[in-house]
């Protein structure tokens, strides 16, 4: 088939018969030798899960890009206090609407008083508050490509309730003794025939002496999804790509070449500075052929090299050479003194690298000015549709996995509650394991989105309320705020300053910033 030829005699018939250029050799047979392997998504990234976050590690340790990447996933999406909207379905439940709002606040203000203690009893380390365990979950995410964590009951003195998250590395998760994969057994997760994840072999004994992860001997832990009785056992967050992945890609994959690359450049472009810098003269020295012949290839070359370095040395040491002293040199008869000039410190070095940046904060789902830190060439316009492009990616994440993460851990620290009866639910028609979707609901509310024009974007904001386009929930939530505790801390500093003898706030200055702005544009329209 390689020979035959389509109706011109040049193009092959392969080619000429292919409805998509892609599928053939290309223009200039540019992918001629182009045949990746059709693999699965497991087939693919299972041989090299180890491997590949190995790297990922080693980047994010010592890459300052590949920190800030991570740094700015945590703060991005999850914020400095990640906290609960309780949408209770009460009318799912058949609940009477005021004492299934009494019961989302209560709800929600006993989760956040357990949740961010200073004393971390939600975390099984007790090392990290709610917030900080999410933002975990979130960078693990990022450089491993999956978030991992077992639900745990420890009575503890102090605690009022006993449901503890512990995080496991997703480097823990593997098959027992090295054992290979197959269609019951992937990367550690035992499936069904459905694919669906049933349980996970975490190692016990992690790591050796050495810190070394030791994946053919010692002792794994088999911990199922869920209990009997539904409850989660075991929290694994990741967003698949294909059907029937098993275990998540971490983000780097896609820049880790050029991330490794770019370390290279620039390590070999401050080097070539520094030498550049260190050297500002250099003493040439010149030796006929007949000399050098002798020095080297003679009998006793290597004395004679000796004694004439020797001596070099000695008479530049006496006539004490100097550069910044103003004193010309009395060189040895055959030797020139030659500036050097540092002409190729950058060679283009800065364009290469704002190129390289590029494609790597396309990896990250930011824009290239949030991931150099360079705001120098845009504008309010450019800047805004950037960053907003960014939020999006920020929220997709947000809902996928530290959302989802959140959820599971409030649906188990809810069913503890009502339980133990802590709090106590209004009479409802199904009871939690019935509809436990309904019972769990939850939104929640991270970091706001970044304000470039403060001025511009709440005039934005108000005018999209009082078009009846959005509400204060929406408006508030992308500030990072919560609107029921906003009005209420509303009311009581209204309340507050009544009592004080002081004027209430003025919304009506607030309200005119864009009417007054609309009558200087209409009347310069006007005029014009």
């Amino acid at each position: 088939m390689n020979g035959l030829v389509a109706s011109d005699g040049v193009t092959p018939l392969n080619e000429y018969c292919s409805a998509y250029a892609g599928g053939g050799n290309g223009f200039g047979d540019q992918m001629k030798n182009w045949f990746p392997a059709n693999k699965s998504a497991d087939a693919a990234l299972l041989p090299v899960l180890e491997t590949a976050n190995a790297r990922a590690d080693d980047l994010v340790r010592n890459n300052a890009i590949a920190h800030g990447g991570v740094q700015m996933h945590m703060d991005n999406v999850v914020g400095s206090l990640f906290r609960p909207s309780y949408r209770l379905n009460y009318k799912l439940l058949g609940m009477e609407e005021k004492s299934a709002r009494d019961f989302m606040k209560e709800a929600e203000c006993a989760f956040i008083e357990y949740a961010e203690s200073p004393f971390c009893y939600i975390d099984a380390e007790r090392k990290r508050t709610f917030t900080m365990l999410v933002r975990a979950i979130a960078a693990a995410h990022c450089h491993h490509g999956e978030g991992m964590a077992a639900s745990e009951w420890i009575n503890r003195p102090g605690a009022l309730f006993k449901t503890a998250v512990k995080l496991v590395s997703p480097k823990r998760v593997s098959n027992p003794n090295g054992k290979m994969s197959n269609n019951r057994l992937r990367g550690g997760v035992a499936v069904d025939r459905h694919n669906c994840a049933l349980g996970y072999w975490v190692k016990q004994d992690a790591y050796n002496e050495y810190g070394a992860l030791d994946s053919y001997g010692g002792k794994w832990k088999y911990v199922s999804r869920e209990a009997k009785w539904g409850r989660t056992k075991f929290i694994h967050v990741f967003e698949p790509l294909e059907a029937g992945q098993t275990r998540g890609a971490n983000l780097l994959l896609s820049m880790m070449q050029q991330m490794q690359s770019l370390s290279t450049l620039q390590n070999t472009t401050l080097q070539n500075a520094i030498i550049n810098a260190m050297y500002a003269a250099v003493i040439e020295s010149e030796l006929d052929s007949e000399q050098a012949f002798q020095l080297i290839s003679g009998e006793s070359g290597a004395d004679q090299m000796q004694k004439w370095m020797s001596y070099m040395g000695e008479y530049h040491s006496a006539a004490n050479i100097r550069m910044n002293g103003a004193r010309i040199p009395h060189l040895v008869p055959g030797e020139k003194l030659k500036f050097t000039q540092s002409t190729n410190a950058n060679n283009g070095f800065t364009d290469l690298e704002a190129s390289m940046l590029r494609f790597i904060a396309s990896g990250f789902g930011m824009s290239y000015e949030q991931i150099a830190r360079d705001y120098s060439k845009v504008n309010y316009s450019s800047a805004r549709a950037s960053f907003n492009e960014s939020f999006r990616y920020t929220m997709g994440k947000r809902k996928v996995i530290a959302a989802r993460f959140a959820s599971l851990v409030f649906a188990n620290w809810l069913e503890e509650a009502l339980h133990r009866r802590i709090l106590v639910a209004p009479r409802s028609r199904y009871n939690f394991y019935e509809r436990r979707e309904a019972w769990t609901r939850c939104e929640w509310i991270g970091a706001g989105r970044l304000s470039i024009d403060g001025l511009k974007e709440v005039k934005e904001a108000i005018l999209r309320i009082e078009s009846g386009l959005s509400t204060y929930e929406k408006e508030l939530a992308l500030m990072g705020e919560d609107y029921i505790e906003v009005f209420e801390q509303q009311a009581r500093e209204i309340e507050e300053r009544k009592a004080k003898g002081l004027p209430p706030p003025s919304w009506v200055l607030a309200m005119g910033f864009d009417a007054a702005n609309q009558d200087n544009g209409g009347t310069q329209q006007n005029a014009a």
